[in-house]
């Protein structure tokens, strides 16, 4: 059976969902508002079934138009995804592999190592799913990535972690804070500071775990910022203080930009890794992409 609606009238859907208005979805799509008008009559034709009602000059839609709404966002998406790749397989490029960064948006090393790669494998090419950031195990369990960096947590069932590098967290703060130029700090010299986080969640291994609560000390003020290049911009404002990973925060400190601190002598370690999905085969694109970024890591 074929499809009733083409692509035009997804493109139409979607317009008149994101814009509520006809005459403003007409102007997205680049068409007239007698020609918008024919090809809401001609969907609602082929499908038999009312999807638009008016309510003045907007156009509110019926739960089989929400509904077709939806799947158009994502079938154009996937659609556009695949001209993409298509035309990227006609220069060469045989392999994508899509990726995140869980929870930092922190991609200062990729060019040089896409650099190290490409020499390596000039098929492959990579693309950043940036809206996978804060869900990445949902996102790879759902296929909608390849690989997820971030820090080592047990990898949860059908996938796995591969092991790239040590890193520790440490606390950053602007230049002009008190503790600037300290080599480490207690829980009790940042007890006084409001404290921006991404996340209250406690990680096992983390700051909460092995900063914060062995000394019986929390923060008198827990700022949730969930985007860390706000929580960078406000650090260095001066709006308080923050726990990150020293490795995303390289760029701010040898800039100068921001000044960091060890937490406690020992400092907290963390180790990052490439989670997959497992049983994809040594000679996926993904495991291919992972062991190439441990190997590259193990000699920086």
């Amino acid at each position: 059976m074929r499809p009733r609606l083409d692509v035009h009238h997804l493109q139409m859907i979607a317009a008149i969902s994101r814009t509520g208005s006809a005459a403003d979805a007409a102007l997205e799509l680049g068409v007239t508002a007698s020609a918008l008008s024919h090809r809401i009559r001609e969907a609602e034709r082929r499908l038999d079934l009312t999807l638009f009602t008016r309510m003045g000059r907007s156009l509110r839609l019926t739960p089989a138009g929400e509904m077709l709404a939806r799947a158009a966002d994502h079938l154009l998406v996937d659609m556009e995804e695949i001209e993409h790749n298509v035309v990227r397989m006609a220069q060469g490029v045989r392999y994508v592999v899509r990726l995140t960064i869980g929870s930092y948006s922190s991609y200062h090393w990729l060019p040089e190592f896409l650099a190290w790669f490409a020499r390596e494998h000039p098929d492959y090419d990579v693309d950043i799913a940036a809206n996978a950031v804060f869900t990445p195990v949902a996102a790879l369990q759902e296929r909608t990535i390849d690989l997820a960096i971030l820090p080592e947590v047990p990898a949860p069932a059908g996938l796995k972690g591969v092991s790239l590098f040590d890193d520790e967290l440490v606390a950053i703060m602007a230049p002009s804070h008190p503790l600037a130029g300290h080599d480490w700090v207690t829980p009790e010299d940042l007890g006084d500071d409001e404290v921006l986080a991404y996340s209250f969640q406690n990680l096992p291994g983390h700051e909460l775990d092995r900063f914060w609560w062995p000394s019986h000390v929390v923060p008198r003020r827990y700022r949730r910022v969930e985007l860390i290049e706000a929580i960078v911009e406000m650090v260095k404002a001066g709006f308080g203080i923050s726990i990150l990973a020293r490795w995303a925060m390289a760029p701010h400190l040898e800039s100068g930009s921001l000044a960091s601190a060890r937490l406690a002598p020992d400092g907290v370690s963390v180790e990052w890794q490439a989670l997959l999905r497992d049983g994809e085969g040594e000679d996926s694109p993904p495991e291919v992409f992972a062991r190439s970024l441990a190997a590259w890591w193990s000699d920086r």
